[in-house]
Order: C-alpha cells, then structure tokens, then sequence
C-alpha cells in the first residue's frame, strides 16, 4: 500500500534532486561541443549523449526504488 506524501520521510526529496543530474548535463552544451575524443569510432559528442541516457535511466530507477 502506497505511503501517503504527507508521511513519506524526507529522504526521498532528497533523491528527486539527483533527476537534475542528466538534464544540466545536457543544457551545458559546452562541455560536451566537440568531436574529439572519439569511442570506437563515434565523435564525443554523440557517445556522451548516448551516456547520459543510461546514466539518466539508472538515476530514473534509483529515485523510483526509494521513492516506493
């Protein structure tokens, strides 16, 4: 049974701050804005996106599990 918001304990606000993780790391596109280095052939840019997806999924499920 779901526990009410009201008497969740803090913790899981905490956690909900770590889903800002992937979406400043996209935003700063600076960081990320070049082509080298490259990973078996794909330019930075493109392998450090497709991290952030895993890395964003992995947080995603993190929060979930001490949100429940």
């Amino acid at each position: 049974m779901p526990v009410p918001p009201s008497e969740r304990p803090p913790r899981t606000h905490a956690a909900r701050i770590l889903l800002l993780a992937p979406f400043i790391a996209m935003l700063w596109v600076s960081s990320y804005n070049s082509i080298t280095p490259k990973l078996g052939g794909i330019p930075f840019y493109y392998w450090y996106q497709l991290l952030w997806v895993i890395i964003g999924a992995g947080i995603t499920g993190l929060v979930y599990l001490v949100e429940r």
